[in-house]
């Protein structure tokens, strides 16, 4: 079976040194990249966290301090695969809550701007958890009928992961799906498009999941003493909430999309501001004309001027005796 792709699609797998999204480092990402004419893509990279990796990690990726200390840093290779993954869309298994944050967090220190604004992105658990709920391991078992050889080795995951959408979206072709709201479709098909929109129900902003959109598309709070309430809201009462996500330890995407939202909605404020005064300048009385008051004191007009007589000369000759 072939995918039925627009534009390029990059499943991806990444082995950390943990799973704290904005603390912990890859240490190793695989990337395949199946194109709209059915040919395939592969890129597996090693990475040098720039810290040790802890034991209980290693033990099951198989990956150790000694196994990473001469690879590039994900700097030094952060523009090479930003340009491999190009303007492809992204899947991978649970990456809507971890792998695409963890990758963006490494984008951002690296001072690489990987835009996720016209991506579409596919998280095949998600599929699987809402028609199967089961794991990757089960999921491969269940729907190709296969063990997964060397598990937790990111190549071997991406391939299982990549086959399993294969099966999901021929074993549920015609399959109704009931969502909460009761709504029956058949979501699952051989289109990004509606993968995405299935796979991505809860809406996420910051993908790591403290902002998501409401039913009216606007950005909520999906945590804390304000979970619920819009991200504006909670700007227009507690400004302050604002300083303190971006002085805490949240992701780095969690503070971009934050301040992206902070910066919308102070110019929403500093636009309501100059409206109000510019509505205040259009009703303020206009101050009165010259003359417009007829109780107001009149300027005398100067008298017309009158002919010299010679009565007159006379008579100024006997005032001033001349």
């Amino acid at each position: 079976m072939k995918l039925n792709l627009n534009r390029p699609l990059a499943f991806f797998d990444l082995e950390t040194t943990g799973v704290n999204v904005g603390a912990d480092r890859i240490v190793e990402i695989a990337i395949l990249k199946a194109m709209p004419d059915g040919s395939e893509l592969i890129k597996t990279m090693r990475i040098n966290p720039e810290m040790p990796i802890p034991l209980a990690s290693s033990l099951i990726h198989g990956i150790y301090d000694k196994d990473i200390a001469n690879e590039p840093t994900f700097k030094d290779v952060a523009a090479e695969l930003s340009a491999f993954i190009g303007d492809a869309d992204l899947a991978g298994y649970n990456s809507n809550r971890f792998d695409i944050p963890v990758l963006l967090e490494e984008f951002l220190r690296a001072g690489v701007d990987f835009d996720m604004s016209d991506r579409k992105f596919v998280d095949v658990q998600n599929i699987f958890h809402q028609m199967e709920q089961r794991t990757l391991r089960a999921a491969y078992k269940f729907y190709c009928d296969k063990d997964i050889v060397n598990a937790h080795s990111a190549e071997a995951d991406i391939l299982a992961t990549y086959h399993v959408l294969l099966a999901q979206i021929e074993r549920y072709s015609d399959t109704e799906f009931e969502d909460k709201q009761g709504k029956i479709s058949k979501p699952v098909k051989n289109d990004v498009d509606a993968l995405h929109t299935f796979t991505n129900m809860n809406k996420p902003v910051d993908f790591a999941g403290r902002m998501v959109f409401n039913e009216q598309d606007q950005e909520i709070f999906n945590f804390g003493k304000h979970k619920g309430k819009t991200v504006e809201q909670v700007f227009d009462t507690e400004p302050s909430y604002y300083a303190w996500m971006k002085q805490g330890d949240f992701p780095l995407y969690t503070k971009k999309k934050l301040e992206e939202i902070w910066t919308r909605w102070n110019k929403k404020k500093e636009q309501l501001k100059q409206e109000k005064q510019q509505q205040a300048g259009a009703n303020k009385p206009k101050p009165a004309q010259p003359n417009a008051n007829p109780s107001a004191p009149q300027a005398k007009k100067p008298k017309p001027a009158v002919a010299v007589t010679n009565d007159m000369l006379e008579q100024l000759k006997m005032k001033f005796g001349k």
